[in-house]
């Protein structure tokens, strides 16, 4: 059974797994174990992760990013209706009402719904956690911000789902790194004992979080969360975007934002400006060449006048930490710590406005972008029945209260009841052989309340036309993907037999006039060279787009005259090295026959007729190997060697066959064998008899 963590963030996306005994961040296909959430389609196939973020600029209308912020929503909602004029690429109306994302695949204009989108994504933080573990993933927990609703929630299910994976459960991204932080704590306090109290604030790219936690040993149970949905770095990045679209209004006469291109690569360039001036003051330039109509742009900021121009974002740090301590009914010296994480977190402003409000050093023990992936990675280990965990209990809380709506004939109309409240312990599922559904939840001790058991009967899913309209689209959807999937690798292989050809060409083309020079003539060298320089003009004409078989047989045609040269090349490498361990066997046997002859004491029991064997087998072999190291040396080395490695190698094995000899150690013991495949092991020993001779022991074998 997998255990895995997925943080699928708004920018970025990190896996974590359970190996080795613990949790580590697995690395993608590029070493990096951060993965851009960007899914890029082209006129062939999907580029997902690094390779899609590498198109923003190139292919900006194809090109998707920042599509978590749409789960759940329909395409009339405000929210995004509001949003649909600053993105780069098109939203579209799916059937169901909700929100998809209009590009260009495969030729064709394609509207996918945005589980679909964050399948993609899935899929691909699916084959790096495989990649890691060395077998097939599918159970694993998910981050979601803890202000995603219910719609939202459900929408990553159903993306999950898409992408093949048995998603165990939905974690709050802010308990996730409770967890993380609480799980290997030594010093908690008992369950008798006050808890210990933490604040963990989250600020990411298009979010702000917050939660506070009361520790004791073996559990954490979360007090309260708050939250700013519509806070976090994009806000920033958006203010200095605005800062220099103004400033290149009138410095160059540019309409940045007439430009798509121009516009997502003044974005990129201002988020890296943000990032160095979280580590310097200073002024600090901002360069873009060729930005728009071949014009090369330039500015300057230093932090003081950014955090000027982002005083009414800044402001909003403090009322949620407000409003977290007074749900949680807690004095700003009942904080232990405040735990920070996030990328926005390192921006100073930021931390010194945390520090204000707490009157305390906000504490960055955690890894600021990881721990919420490897938050979820523990609770999958503890969910797993394959892995052994230290005991430890997480109780959440709901972030929204929960009401009931009925329709009412006696007060003519609709009714309503909030059950249970904001902040409310986060209650369990579970479904009986009925198929009633129970949801089941504790009131805080505090209130002093009856438990509260719940039943709604729900009629079978096969009679319910909503449920079944749903479960149909999909199963279209898990389809859809299924050929993507399939789609991408045979594109993926065309692509890298094209790459094969390309190597080869430039590769032989340097070898023929490098290394490989003395290893063939004139006419073949011209013939290759040909051949090298006609295939690079077709690959980048007739060549640039070919199925992937034509590919294979071109570079089989080239290897067809590469090969002969590659091959005495190695030849020319390999064997001097074989002829040397040969004629190092060779005089080793003949020092063994030679002390045989002068009757050394330690070869005595060697028969006579065996050491003749040898002797002859040695001087033949040393005729063989001198008769063709002289052939070799007069031949060119621009045609077929006299002998190859593989009948020296050949030689050097039947030799050895025929008489084998080992030192050993400091007692200098001896292994000697003779006569064909029956080889005697004869050991000096310690012990020595009355003539003071060492004792020989033979055993056959």
């Amino acid at each position: 059974m997998s255990v895995v963590g997925f943080d699928v963030g708004f920018l970025s996306c990190y896996v974590a797994v359970a190996r080795a005994g613990g949790i580590e961040t697995a690395a993608n296909e590029y070493s990096d174990r951060s993965t851009p959430a960007c899914v890029s389609f082209g006129p062939r196939n999907r580029s997902i992760g690094a390779a899609a973020k590498s198109q923003m600029v190139t292919n900006c209308k194809n090109t998707v990013q920042g599509f978590k912020r749409f789960h759940g929503r329909a395409f009339s909602d405000p929210f995004v209706q509001n949003l649909k004029s600053s993105l780069v690429y098109d939203l579209s109306q799916m059937p169901s009402g909700t929100t998809g994302i209009k590009v260009m695949y495969m030729e064709e204009e394609k509207v996918f719904s945005i589980e679909q989108i964050t399948a993609m994504l899935l899929t691909k933080l699916k084959e790096t956690a495989e990649s890691a573990l060395k077998k097939p993933v599918a159970d694993c927990v998910i981050s979601v911000p803890c202000f995603y609703t219910d719609a939202e929630r459900r929408s990553v299910i159903d993306a999950a789902q898409i992408a093949g994976l048995n998603c165990l459960r939905l974690m709050n991204e802010t308990t996730a790194v409770a967890l993380a932080y609480g799980i290997y704590k030594q010093d908690l306090p008992t369950p008798e004992e006050k808890p210990r109290t933490v604040v963990f604030v989250d600020i990411g790219h298009s979010g702000y979080q917050v939660s506070v936690c009361a520790f004791n040993k073996g559990k954490l149970k979360i007090l309260a969360t708050a939250f700013d949905p519509e806070m976090g770095g994009k806000d920033f990045d958006e203010r200095l975007v605005k800062h220099f679209c103004e400033e290149f209004a009138v410095k160059y006469k540019l309409d940045v934002k007439s430009k798509p291109r121009a516009l997502v690569r003044l974005y990129q360039e201002c988020e890296k400006l943000k990032k160095l001036m979280s580590a310097n003051s200073s002024d600090l330039p901002l360069n873009i060449e060729c930005f728009m109509n071949d014009i090369d742009v330039s500015g300057k900021l230093n932090r003081a006048q950014f955090e000027e121009m982002c005083a009414d974002v800044l402001a909003r740090v403090e009322p949620p930490l407000r409003s977290l301590l007074e749900q949680a009914h807690l004095k700003k010296d009942d904080i232990h710590a405040v735990e920070i994480v996030g990328g926005s977190s390192r921006m100073p402003a930021i931390k010194e406005r945390i520090n204000k409000f707490f009157g305390k050093e906000p504490s960055t023990t955690l890894n600021a972008d990881e721990a919420v992936a490897r938050g979820c990675a523990l609770q999958c280990a503890i969910l797993s029945p394959a892995f052994k965990v230290r005991e430890f209990s997480t109780t959440d809380v709901v972030p929204f209260p929960i009401s009931l709506k009925w329709n009412s004939a006696a007060e003519d109309g609709v009714s309503d009841c909030e059950v249970f409240p904001k902040n409310h312990l986060f209650w369990m599922y579970s479904t009986s052989e009925e198929g009633k559904q129970e949801k089941k939840s504790d009131q805080p001790p505090q209130a002093k309340k009856a438990k509260v058991k719940t039943k709604v009967l729900e009629l079978p899913i096969e009679n319910n036309p909503q449920w079944q309209l749903a479960n149909d689209m999909l199963n279209l959807f898990v389809e859809s993907e299924g050929k993507m999937i399939v789609q991408d690798k045979l594109e993926k292989e065309r692509n890298d037999a094209k790459n094969y050809v390309e190597e080869y060409v430039y590769e032989m083309r340097d070898k023929l006039h490098g290394i490989f020079e003395k290893f063939v003539n004139d006419s073949d060298r011209d013939v290759l060279s040909l051949k090298l320089e006609d295939t690079e003009v077709w690959l980048y004409e007739d060549g640039e787009d070919q199925p992937k078989q034509v590919y294979i047989d071109k570079l089989v045609d080239l290897k067809s005259l590469g090969q002969p040269i590659q091959d005495r090349y190695t030849e020319f490498e390999e064997r001097p090295k074989a002829f040397d361990e040969l004629g190092r066997q060779l005089q080793q046997y003949m020092k063994i026959v030679e002390a045989y002859k002068t009757k050394e004491e330690q070869y005595d029991h060697l028969e006579e007729a065996e050491v003749q064997k040898v002797d002859r087998m040695v001087n033949d072999v040393m005729i063989w190997m001198n008769s063709k190291m002289n052939q070799q040396s007069k031949q060119s080395l621009a045609v077929e060697p006299v002998v190859k490695t593989t009948e020296i190698q050949a030689k050097t094995r039947v030799s050895r066959s025929l008489f084998i000899i080992q030192q050993h150690g400091t007692d200098q013991s001896t292994v000697v064998g003779l006569g064909g495949m029956t080889v005697y092991i004869v050991t000096t020993v310690e012990t020595r008899g009355n003539n003071n001779k060492p004792e020989l022991r033979a055993v056959q074998y």
